[in-house]
Protein backbone atom coordinates (compact mmCIF):
# COMPACT_ATOMS: atom_id res chain seq x y z
CA UNK A 1 0.00 0.00 0.00
CA UNK A 2 1.29 3.66 -1.32
CA UNK A 3 1.78 5.79 2.29
CA UNK A 4 -0.10 9.16 2.03
CA UNK A 5 3.61 10.99 1.81
CA UNK A 6 4.26 9.13 -1.83
CA UNK A 7 1.07 9.71 -2.72
CA UNK A 8 1.08 13.68 -1.96
CA UNK A 9 4.41 13.70 -3.74
CA UNK A 10 2.98 12.22 -6.61
CA UNK A 11 0.01 14.39 -6.77
CA UNK A 12 2.09 17.57 -6.13
CA UNK A 13 4.27 16.20 -9.38
CA UNK A 14 0.79 15.92 -11.53
CA UNK A 15 -0.03 19.21 -10.35
CA UNK A 16 3.12 20.63 -11.58
CA UNK A 17 3.09 19.51 -15.10
CA UNK A 18 0.09 20.48 -15.37
CA UNK A 19 0.62 24.08 -14.63
CA UNK A 20 3.84 23.59 -16.36
CA UNK A 21 1.32 22.73 -19.65
CA UNK A 22 -0.64 25.58 -18.56
CA UNK A 23 2.38 28.41 -18.60
CA UNK A 24 3.79 26.73 -22.07
CA UNK A 25 -0.08 27.44 -23.49
CA UNK A 26 -0.04 31.02 -21.88
CA UNK A 27 3.97 31.60 -23.60
CA UNK A 28 2.40 30.50 -26.76
CA UNK A 29 -1.01 32.79 -27.09
CA UNK A 30 0.73 35.70 -25.74
CA UNK A 31 3.28 35.21 -28.66
CA UNK A 32 0.14 34.73 -31.04
CA UNK A 33 -1.91 37.26 -29.38
CA UNK A 34 1.15 40.30 -29.73
CA UNK A 35 0.96 40.49 -25.79
CA UNK A 36 4.58 41.19 -24.45
CA UNK A 37 3.71 41.88 -20.84
CA UNK A 38 1.95 38.67 -20.88
CA UNK A 39 5.19 36.93 -22.97
CA UNK A 40 7.29 38.23 -20.09
CA UNK A 41 5.52 37.10 -17.33
CA UNK A 42 6.50 33.77 -18.83
CA UNK A 43 9.79 34.01 -17.61
CA UNK A 44 12.16 34.20 -14.40
CA UNK A 45 12.29 37.82 -13.32
CA UNK A 46 16.31 37.85 -13.51
CA UNK A 47 18.61 35.17 -15.27
CA UNK A 48 16.63 33.72 -17.58
CA UNK A 49 18.70 32.20 -20.64
CA UNK A 50 16.63 32.44 -23.66
CA UNK A 51 18.20 31.05 -27.41
CA UNK A 52 15.89 31.13 -29.56
CA UNK A 53 18.14 29.45 -33.55
CA UNK A 54 17.63 32.08 -36.17
CA UNK A 55 16.26 34.63 -34.29
CA UNK A 56 19.28 34.84 -31.73
CA UNK A 57 19.95 34.64 -27.94
CA UNK A 58 18.85 36.64 -25.33
CA UNK A 59 20.31 37.23 -21.68
CA UNK A 60 17.00 37.75 -19.97
CA UNK A 61 13.35 37.77 -20.55
CA UNK A 62 13.26 42.36 -21.02
CA UNK A 63 15.87 41.43 -24.03
CA UNK A 64 13.22 38.82 -25.74
CA UNK A 65 10.46 40.82 -25.00
CA UNK A 66 11.36 44.20 -26.68
CA UNK A 67 12.69 41.94 -29.86
CA UNK A 68 9.62 40.86 -29.86
CA UNK A 69 7.91 43.64 -30.24
CA UNK A 70 10.50 45.02 -32.72
CA UNK A 71 9.49 42.05 -34.81
CA UNK A 72 6.58 40.58 -33.98
CA UNK A 73 4.22 43.29 -33.04
CA UNK A 74 2.69 44.65 -35.75
CA UNK A 75 -0.72 44.27 -36.81
CA UNK A 76 -0.05 43.05 -40.68
CA UNK A 77 1.67 39.58 -39.03
CA UNK A 78 -0.16 37.11 -38.04
CA UNK A 79 1.12 33.90 -36.45
CA UNK A 80 -0.23 30.82 -34.62
CA UNK A 81 2.38 28.39 -32.66
CA UNK A 82 0.78 24.97 -32.02
CA UNK A 83 3.14 22.71 -29.31
CA UNK A 84 2.65 19.22 -29.19
CA UNK A 85 4.27 15.95 -27.41
CA UNK A 86 5.07 18.32 -24.34
CA UNK A 87 7.32 15.92 -22.32
CA UNK A 88 8.03 17.53 -18.76
CA UNK A 89 9.99 15.89 -15.92
CA UNK A 90 9.29 17.75 -12.50
CA UNK A 91 12.14 17.09 -10.51
CA UNK A 92 11.93 17.32 -6.12
CA UNK A 93 14.40 20.11 -5.78
CA UNK A 94 11.33 22.43 -7.26
CA UNK A 95 12.23 22.59 -10.94
CA UNK A 96 11.59 20.91 -14.38
CA UNK A 97 12.34 20.52 -17.51
CA UNK A 98 10.30 19.55 -20.45
CA UNK A 99 10.66 19.39 -24.39
CA UNK A 100 7.66 20.64 -26.83
CA UNK A 101 7.40 20.02 -30.89
CA UNK A 102 6.40 23.15 -32.45
CA UNK A 103 4.87 23.45 -36.05
CA UNK A 104 4.71 27.31 -36.91
CA UNK A 105 3.09 29.33 -39.42
CA UNK A 106 3.38 33.25 -39.69
CA UNK A 107 1.77 35.32 -42.34
CA UNK A 108 2.99 38.86 -43.26
CA UNK A 109 -0.27 40.71 -45.04
CA UNK A 110 2.19 43.65 -45.92
CA UNK A 111 5.34 41.64 -48.21
CA UNK A 112 3.20 38.57 -48.54
CA UNK A 113 5.35 36.16 -47.09
CA UNK A 114 4.83 33.02 -45.32
CA UNK A 115 6.56 31.11 -43.49
CA UNK A 116 6.02 27.37 -41.77
CA UNK A 117 8.40 26.23 -39.24
CA UNK A 118 8.92 23.41 -37.15
CA UNK A 119 11.56 22.53 -34.36
CA UNK A 120 11.26 21.81 -30.88
CA UNK A 121 11.61 23.80 -27.48
CA UNK A 122 14.11 22.62 -24.27
CA UNK A 123 12.89 24.11 -21.73
CA UNK A 124 13.82 24.51 -17.92
CA UNK A 125 11.53 25.41 -15.27
CA UNK A 126 11.63 26.72 -12.01
CA UNK A 127 8.81 27.45 -8.90
CA UNK A 128 8.63 31.02 -7.83
CA UNK A 129 6.07 31.87 -5.22
CA UNK A 130 4.40 28.96 -5.70
CA UNK A 131 3.88 29.22 -9.29
CA UNK A 132 5.66 27.50 -12.48
CA UNK A 133 7.89 30.13 -14.80
CA UNK A 134 10.51 29.59 -17.38
CA UNK A 135 14.04 29.88 -16.41
CA UNK A 136 15.92 28.42 -19.39
CA UNK A 137 14.48 28.52 -22.92
CA UNK A 138 16.30 26.83 -26.23
CA UNK A 139 14.78 26.72 -29.17
CA UNK A 140 16.39 24.52 -32.47
CA UNK A 141 14.94 24.83 -35.79
CA UNK A 142 14.09 21.63 -37.70
CA UNK A 143 12.55 22.82 -41.41
CA UNK A 144 11.49 26.03 -42.68
CA UNK A 145 9.41 26.82 -45.65
CA UNK A 146 9.17 30.18 -46.80
CA UNK A 147 7.21 31.02 -49.83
Amino acid sequence: MTDMRSLAQRLDRLEAADQIRALKLRYLRACDDKDPEAMRACFVAEGAHIHYDRIGTFAGRDALVQCFADLACRPTLREMHFAGQGDIRVRDDGTACGSWDLAYLALDDASGTRVFLTGRYADEYVRVDGGWVIRVSVFTTDMVVQG
